[in-house]
């Protein structure tokens, strides 16, 4: 089987075989230090329990992924999800825990929004930037999704988004908390890109943990690992969260950041204009197109 081909892989992933030969971490996954609801010593229990390494990635803090540094026999990603002004996420993973703390104290927290969940201060290219001052692997979650959060949306003009997407070291193609014809989306970009493809989670509470993974036949260590995501070597499997499950979760997702973002309201009026904007001049250029094939074809040009 070609392995390129055999890269990416939907189906649920089993774990238990996968660890016989692999290193599989769930690198996407949210604690209640954001809008998840487990805290981080239950996270590494079940962590424990599949045998997989995880990345805890709480949006615009690290409360929770420094607390992993303490759990010596769970394979651990530093990690934050950074939501830029523009409303759009970036995964961004460090090989040190003392590294995720400095770039956070330096380039995240000075220009943190009223609250937790708002859009920090600095644009995505100004994010990624600041981020490769460090050793640090940086990561587009989602791209494809329903909303604004992922970098190919609608507030992002297409000559920006294929900017910022080379100026990233990968993208995330398979997200559990996804759809999945986004995902297929994904998936094909990262392949059109040739860069790094993760697959994790974006796990809210234990149930979700583990149906997306990334795996490299590596050493269970967090610098050999990353360098085979970095250099694309490792592979990625998963599965979409059953709807009602995806309901629930969302649900919960939304009241939590309601209540710790005000501006969400804003940026979904802003999202919804974007792609009202978009429709209107692709109908408008639909319509001279075929004003101009009429002209032609009247003054028998055909």
């Amino acid at each position: 089987m070609n392995e390129r081909a055999n890269r990416v892989l939907f189906e649920l992933p089993n774990i238990k075989e996968l660890n016989q030969t692999y290193t599989v971490v769930d690198l996407h996954f949210h604690t209640r230090y954001s809008d998840g609801v487990d805290t981080p010593h239950e996270v590494v229990r079940k962590a424990r329990r599949l045998g997989m390494g995880i990345a805890i990635t709480d949006h615009n803090t690290i409360s929770g992924a420094l607390e992993m540094e303490q759990y010596k026999d769970v394979l651990s990603i530093p990690g934050i999800e950074i939501t830029s002004r523009e409303g759009a996420h970036l995964l961004v993973y460090f090989y040190e825990f003392k590294a995720l703390k400095h770039f956070y104290d330096n380039e995240v927290k000075p220009f943190l929004g009223k609250e937790l969940m708002s859009s920090i201060m600095l644009t995505m290219e100004e994010i990624i930037e600041r981020a490769r001052k460090y050793d640090a692997v940086i990561i587009f979650p989602h791209p494809y999704c329903a909303m604004y959060t992922g970098v190919c949306n609608s507030m992002f003009s297409k000559s920006r988004q294929n900017e910022l997407l080379e100026m990233a070291d990968g993208v995330e193609a398979i997200n559990a908390g996804n759809l999945k014809k986004w995902n297929l989306k994904c998936t094909v970009l990262g392949f059109n890109l040739n860069k790094a493809m993760t697959g994790g989670s974006d796990g809210h509470s234990l149930y979700q943990m583990g149906k997306a993974v990334s795996y490299a036949k590596t050493p269970k260590d967090r610098i050999a690992f990353l360098d085979a995501v970095y250099a694309g070597e490792n592979r990625v499997i998963g599965k979409e969260i059953a709807f009602i499950r995806k309901v629930a979760s969302n649900s919960a997702k939304l009241r939590t950041n309601l209540r710790n973002s005000p501006d969400i309201m804003e940026k979904n009026v802003r999202y919804s204009y974007a792609i009202i904007n978009r429709k209107s001049r692709q109908v408008k250029a639909r319509m001279q197109r075929r004003l101009y094939n009429r002209r032609i074809r009247k003054n028998g040009s055909f």
